[in-house]
Order: structure tokens, then sequence, then C-alpha cells
């Protein structure tokens, strides 16, 4: 399946997708999201901590999207479409990436990246695909549920992008994980040997920087080096108090070259 030809960041599709890219990656930046929003990202080089960096973060998009004010609407949808934050749809994502807040989220990438899924409940060969249909309909029904949420997921991006070189600095990848059954959810570009070779990620996707956590979710373990710019959250860069989760990081898809392991 094709990814688009067009999106709303910096480089096309195919280059973002591409496995050259992951090995020699460039920064990512939507279309206007920092310069509309500079007023944050000087707050947050005020900020000492993380914590409070997050903190400020979630205080900024609370009152930009006027999160909080959810308890004054008058109508039950506007209540539910203020409350259903980017908190809940993270949260939606971690409990179950086929949901419909999964959908959302690879919307999210699919829009503003250009990448197209490859599964959701099961695999999508190609826009006329049933697979594909049940994806944007769920995406639809999930949209309608919030204020703005591909906005909130820009913002989310951003600031993600920002906080990174402060828990790695210098470094431009890191070697995540993610526990699988079997890979029927990727597809398989190339076998280099038994245990590396090149898939085709979904859009998006969960990985762990924890290798034994990994294990909880699979029988087999994808090991692969992750680009910084292709990491959209990360559970322990908000406090405590707003997400659990530390381990969990959510990764844009494309070509990786992947080693399997299996245990024993």
């Amino acid at each position: 399946m094709n990814d688009h030809l067009i999106n709303r960041c910096n480089l096309p599709p195919r280059t973002i997708a591409s496995c050259h890219f992951n090995t020699y990656p460039q920064a990512l930046k939507i279309q206007g999201v920092y310069a509309a929003n500079r007023l944050l990202f000087e707050l947050l080089r005020k900020q000492q901590t993380a914590e409070e960096r997050g903190i400020q973060f979630h205080d900024y998009m609370d009152v930009k999207f006027q999160l909080h004010q959810w308890q004054r609407e008058d109508s039950k949808n506007s209540r539910k479409s203020l409350k259903n934050s980017y908190l809940r749809f993270l949260r939606g994502w971690l409990f179950d990436s086929n949901s419909i807040e999964g959908a959302v989220l690879k919307g999210w990438v699919e829009s503003r990246f250009g990448l197209v899924p490859t599964f959701h409940h099961r695999p999508i060969r190609n826009f006329e695909d049933v697979a594909y249909q049940r994806f944007t309909f769920d995406r639809m029904k999930g949209a309608e549920r919030t204020s703005a949420i591909f906005s909130q997921l820009d913002l989310l991006y951003e600031f993600v992008q920002q906080e990174l070189p402060h828990h790695y600095p210098g470094r431009t990848h890191l070697r995540l994980y993610r526990g699988i059954n079997d890979l029927e959810e990727h597809l398989i570009l190339e076998q280099y040997d038994r245990k590396h070779c090149l898939l085709r990620l979904n859009n998006l996707n969960s990985f762990t920087d924890d290798f034994e956590h990994a294990w909880e979710f699979g029988s087999r373990v994808l090991q692969t080096e992750v680009p910084l710019v292709k990491i959209v959250f990360a559970g322990g860069l908000l406090p405590r108090s707003l997400f659990r989760g530390e381990g969990e990081l959510l990764v844009i898809g494309g070509e990786y070259e992947v080693e399997v392991l299996t245990g024993g």
C-alpha cells in the first residue's frame, strides 16, 4: 500500500518511511506548530526540571483548548468533547491500539506525516480494503469526541521533540523493543537471515525501552534502533500525576531493520 504523496511536514512521506531516513534522520517539523505556539516553548525553556516542564505543557494545553471548562458546557456532547483531551487518547491507545482512540492516533500520523496505516484490527492492503474503511470510520468517530484533537497531538509531538534532548543529550537513536507473537501485522520487505529482516511497521507502534518488559507482550521481541525524531510520545516525559506507563513509547513507523529475538 502506497503512502500519500503530500503531508503537513517538511519532508515527503517516502523519505520519512524509508530505512535510509532511520539511519540518517533529519528533524521533522509539522507546519506552523512551533511558530503558532512560541509562548509555550519560551515558558518551557524557563523551567528547570522535567516535572516542571511537563506541568507547564499540560497547563498550556488546558488553557489553549479550554479543557478545564468541560463542566461549564450545557450539552453532554460539548462536555465530552472538552473532557476527552490528548491524555484520554494516549490512555486509549495503551489499552488497545486497535481502539477508536488508536484509529485517531493513526489518523493523525497519516494526516501529518503522510504514512498510511498498514494494520487496524487486521492488515490493510489498499484504500479500497474493508479494513481501511473500518479504520476511517473509527478515526472519524473518535475525532468527533474531542476538541481539535489533531492540533493537540501536533503540540504533543513538538513538546516531546523539545524534551527528548534533555533526557538523551547527544543521542540520535534509542534501542527499543516490541513484544510480538507473530509477524502478521508487519510486512516483511527483505529477509537478511533467520533473525534479521527489513519490516514495514504500522504507521504508529508501541515500543518499550525495557527489554524484559517487552517479553510480557509476546513470545518474540523486535529489537531496533529508533531515531528520536520518530518518537511521538514517551510516558516518562509527563508527570505521574498526569500519565503512568513510563516505559511505553509511541513510534512512527515505516521501514525498519529489526532483529527478531526468541526466548530460550
